[in-house]
């Protein structure tokens, strides 16, 4: 069964301090590009991250988001008493000096100068790891089934296309007879006034027109259209992602498609090429987006 490239998935869980909510999406790439937003505490395991999501979904434009609200007892900041004290005397002097009187709007200012608040450098212990790593595996798994259910649609409407290719295709004999005939009286109308006004070496004539019938004869193309229909459908039932396998499929079935055309020489089946070049190129849209 194929599945979507596009999807979303979602996944919460409360951690010692804090309430981490972790979103996944990917849309359809040819590759497996991931864009993570990752707080400071969890860059240390950026790689084993990038690697799981790589495991998980394995192709498609990723983006992963970490969001997390910590509890009111969970801030690391705190303010450096000796450095405030310090800018606060020296602003103190300064004020007197140049006659300005100091205000509570000097403790704002001195707040907001150099090292006036210290940041502690926070350790990811591994219990707290363990605990994020099932986190956005869970939002894997669940951009897993999106991509899934997304998948049963692209299956269903590309089966459809192959099946109306197949059902153009089996059309085709019903005019083969007719464009055979229309065929044969060509050459025997152009053989009958060629014939007239000339002397003609009977063997090379024989080549030619054995040449002739063989160029326009569609037996191989109708019998190679049906395997790669046949083999197209076969693919899509294997397991695991099957989007380049079928690309390149479909991209020789459009080489018999268009073989077919330009040998037909008859305007009805010429019309049916028309039709099944027209679900082909639904069928690659489609299969861009095919995992």
């Amino acid at each position: 069964m194929i599945q979507s490239m596009t999807g979303f998935g979602k996944s919460e869980c409360e951690l010692q301090d804090k309430k981490l909510t972790l979103e996944i999406k990917a849309l359809n790439g040819k590759q497996l590009d991931v864009n993570l937003r990752i707080p400071p505490l969890y860059k240390e395991k950026e790689i084993e991250i990038r690697q799981l999501i790589a495991a998980g979904l394995e192709r498609g434009k990723v983006e992963c988001c970490f969001y997390y609200e910590l509890a009111g007892s969970a801030a690391n900041s705190f303010i450096n008493v000796p450095v405030v004290r310090d800018y606060y005397e020296k602003l103190h002097q300064l004020a007197g000096e140049l006659g300005i009187e100091t205000t509570e709007q000097t403790l704002c200012t001195v707040m907001r100068l150099p090292d006036s608040l210290v940041t502690e450098k926070p350790e990811l212990p591994e219990e707290e790891w363990k605990q994020v790593r099932d986190c956005l595996l869970k939002a894997i798994d669940e951009l897993n089934l999106f991509r899934r259910q997304e998948g049963r649609s692209l299956e269903s409407d590309i089966r459809e296309r192959v099946s109306i290719i197949l059902e153009k295709l089996n059309s085709v004999e019903v005019h083969e007879k007719e464009r055979i005939e229309t065929i044969r009286e060509r050459i025997g109308n152009s053989l009958s006034d060629f014939l007239k006004n000339s002397a003609i070496d009977e063997n090379r004539l024989e080549q030619e027109i054995i040449f002739y019938l063989e160029k326009l004869d569609i037996t191989e193309e109708k019998v190679r259209l049906l395997s790669h229909c046949n083999y197209f459908l076969d693919s899509m039932n294997e397991s695991g992602p099957v989007g380049r396998k079928l690309g390149f499929i479909s991209q020789e079935m459009g080489r018999e498609i268009n073989t077919l055309g330009s040998k037909a020489n008859h305007s009805l089946i010429q019309k049916l090429v028309v039709e099944m070049k027209d679900e082909l190129e639904k069928i690659k849209e489609q299969l861009l987006n095919v995992l």
